[in-house]
Parts: C-alpha cells; sequence; structure tokens
C-alpha cells in the first residue's frame, strides 16, 4: 500500500542546544584552521542560508529551505564582504538547491526546477523563471534538491527516501525515490542514475577522473554509534548503494535486511562518522591554496542531531589518490561547537572565483569566507 506523508517516520527533534547570534557574534575567533589559512565573514544576511552557487561575475547565489527565498551577494568594491544582498526569488517551496550555468541560475524546489536566464544582469529585477521541470516527486521529507552539473551536460539532483528507514520503492511504489536522478538540460530524459541512496544532498565531480561523489546521510534508531553517515563513490550508472538494506556499507537494517547480503551493494569509499549530517561537497579546484590541496575534496557536516555526544559542525578534508580512493579524511575547519552548544551548522561548501573557499552556516544565516593569507 502506497503511504502518505502522515506516515512518515523521521526525527525531528533537536536535544543539542542552539544559540542564536548576531552578526558581531558569529563565532569566526572559534574556527580552527590549518596554518596559514583565516576565515571572515562573506555576508550575515542571509537567513536559513544552505546551498551556495557562484556566478561567472562573482555573484554569491544561496537557495534556503525554510524562508523559501533564493539571495544573491555581490561584493562590488572588492574587499571580500557582499556590501548589496538581492532577493533574486521567493515565495517557493524549498528553493534549497542552486547552480549556476551559461548566465543561468537553476533553482530545486520540492516537486521542480527554474531557471532565471542572464540572471547577474538582472539582479535589482529579476526574470520571470522559466520552468525547467515540475514533474518530479511531491514528498517533502529528504525532497531538499542539489543540484549539480556533470561533466556530460547534464543536470543531476537526489531525491530522497521521504522517511527514515522505509523502503521508497515498496512504501510508496515509487522508484523515483532514493535515488541520484539526471536528466537533460531542457527538462527532458528524466531517469534514476544510481539507486539505494536515502538522503543525498551532495554531489561532485573528480577533476581527477570524472567520477561522482556524493554524501548519503544514515539513519536514526540504530543507536548514538551506528550507522555511520557515507562519502560515496559512481564508477557506473545503475548502481546500488544498499538503503534500506545496509548503512554504511555493511550495517545490516533490522527491518529491511532479511535474505539480502551486503556484497552485492556498492559500499563507500569513506564512511563519515555517525549521524554528523553530510551535506555540500566541493573539489578544490582554485589556485589560491598551496598545491598539496589541488583537487582534495572538501565536506560539510552540518553536524549531529540524533546523538548523545554531539559529532560534526566542521568541514571535513578528503585526500584521494589518482584511482580515487581516500588517502586521509582530517579536519579542515573546526569550532562550530562551544561547551555543547552549536554556534553554527555548517550546510555548503564552494570555490569562489578567487580561489577562496565559500562556507554556509544555516544557523548564523551567514557565508564565510576561507582564505589562504600566509
Amino acid at each position: 500500500m502506497k503511504k502518505t506523508l502522515s506516515a512518515l517516520t523521521l526525527t525531528a527533534a533537536l536535544s543539542l542546544t542552539s544559540v542564536t547570534v548576531s552578526a558581531a557574534e558569529l563565532p569566526t575567533d572559534k574556527i580552527k584552521l590549518p596554518e596559514g589559512f583565516s576565515i571572515s565573514v562573506f555576508s550575515d544576511q542571509v537567513p536559513g542560508v544552505r546551498t551556495i552557487a557562484v556566478g561567472d561575475q562573482g555573484t554569491v547565489f544561496v537557495g534556503t529551505r525554510g524562508p523559501a527565498k533564493v539571495y544573491a551577494l555581490v561584493d562590488s568594491d572588492g574587499d571580500n564582504v557582499a556590501d548589496q544582498t538581492y532577493v533574486v526569488a521567493e515565495g517557493l517551496n524549498t528553493p534549497n538547491g542552486v547552480a549556476f550555468r551559461d548566465g543561468s541560475l537553476y533553482v530545486g524546489e520540492i516537486s521542480r526546477i527554474l531557471r532565471y536566464d542572464d540572471i547577474e544582469n538582472k539582479l535589482d529585477a529579476p526574470p520571470e523563471p522559466v520552468v525547467v521541470t515540475d514533474a518530479l516527486p511531491t514528498e517533502g521529507a529528504h525532497g531538499s534538491k542539489y543540484l549539480a552539473f556533470g561533466p556530460d551536460d547534464r543536470m543531476y539532483f537526489g531525491i530522497g527516501a521521504p522517511c527514515d528507514h522505509c523502503d521508497p520503492t515498496v512504501d510508496f511504489e515509487d522508484d523515483r525515490l532514493g535515488t541520484i536522478t539526471s536528466m537533460k538540460l531542457d527538462g527532458s530524459d528524466i531517469k534514476p542514475y544510481v539507486s539505494g541512496v536515502r538522503n543525498s544532498v551532495g554531489l561532485a565531480w573528480s577533476p581527477d577522473n570524472g567520477t561522482l561523489y556524493f554524501t548519503d546521510n544514515g539513519r536514526d534508531g540504530l543507536g548514538d554509534d551506528s550507522p555511520d553517515c557515507e562519502l560515496n563513490r559512481v564508477t557506473e550508472a545503475g548502481q546500488h548503494f544498499g538503503n534500506p538494506y545496509f548503512h554504511a556499507g555493511d550495517v545490516p537494517d533490522p527491518e529491511h535486511s532479511a535474505g539480502k547480503s551486503a556484497d552485492d551493494y556498492v559500499k563507500p569509499v569513506q564512511n563519515l562518522g555517525p549521524h554528523v549530517t553530510p551535506m555540500g561537497l566541493a573539489f578544490y579546484t582554485g589556485d589560491q591554496f598551496p598545491k598539496q590541496y589541488k583537487n582534495n575534496l572538501f565536506v560539510a557536516l552540518k553536524g549531529s542531531s540524533a546523538r548523545t555526544v554531539k559529532i560534526g559542525y566542521c568541514i571535513k578534508q578528503v585526500v584521494l589518490d589518482k584511482e580515487g580512493n581516500v588517502k586521509a579524511y582530517e579536519d579542515f575547519a573546526t569550532g562550530w561547537t562551544y561547551r555543547g552548544e552549536s554556534l553554527g551548522r555548517p550546510v555548503d561548501v564552494k570555490v569562489a572565483n578567487d580561489g577562496s573557499l565559500l562556507v554556509s552556516d544555516e544557523q548564523g544565516g551567514a557565508v564565510y569566507r576561507i582564505a589562504y593569507t600566509k
């Protein structure tokens, strides 16, 4: 029987105290970075900021979830602080995903994708959007889109399982759920790329070998330390990454794993930690950082909401070898927790046109800029 949204079993409560901070209190003084790096506030005027896209002219676009707005941030005087904030769209249904290509801003809502053409030249009077597609599932839980363009000139986005630990293809009778899906840029030829994905809100392609890496959030209800959230690598279309049968590679689901084998599914290239909520990720393709950072992968961990001792709340660095295997998984930017309180929740990372790294903070309503200054 097909389930409805009222039957969802998502855990909603956060047990970690959240501290409301003013612009002057954003915790730049508490963020720890490798030697030679600094962090500053690019903008503190974007409530509920989620994903980031950077335009050809350097405009920083950000999507949101709760505020239902899309912002454009402009640094007109070149001092690395946004001095103009535009609302380029509002009243949308969870416009979490933003992506920029060929002068156009693409915005992902729950069930549709919009396109705003020539947007950087029309920030003060945004055009009416083109509806690229309105044929996506309407389930809101885990329905937030993260948009990314693949090397094959197609758009990719996750369509999450609308539950904590159901089998969406059975319970919702929809094989589009729990996938990463792709389509042509005109909205046609929409099809699942890989399946067995619980909730991915981060996609990035390796500049070394062109393969897709994506984050996936683990289920709740199996204790503080299980299962880990995942970093996955796609090596061919049609792969299945285990959800809801196995988690973190080989953790059997108590409700769905009977008669299944973990060896039949693709295992993560890196387990990221239990309940750390991995979000956006980006390969470092800029030229500002020292050469040892080139093509390394940065991952935003929003932080745990279903764990007694909270972990995450940081930016991790993943060092890969030429074959795409993980050589190191280590801290890059930490300090968004202090004395058991959350000072910020990093959601996305993007490389700016000058080679700095932009980080969104949903809790603080801010975008940070991490630069190499030594």
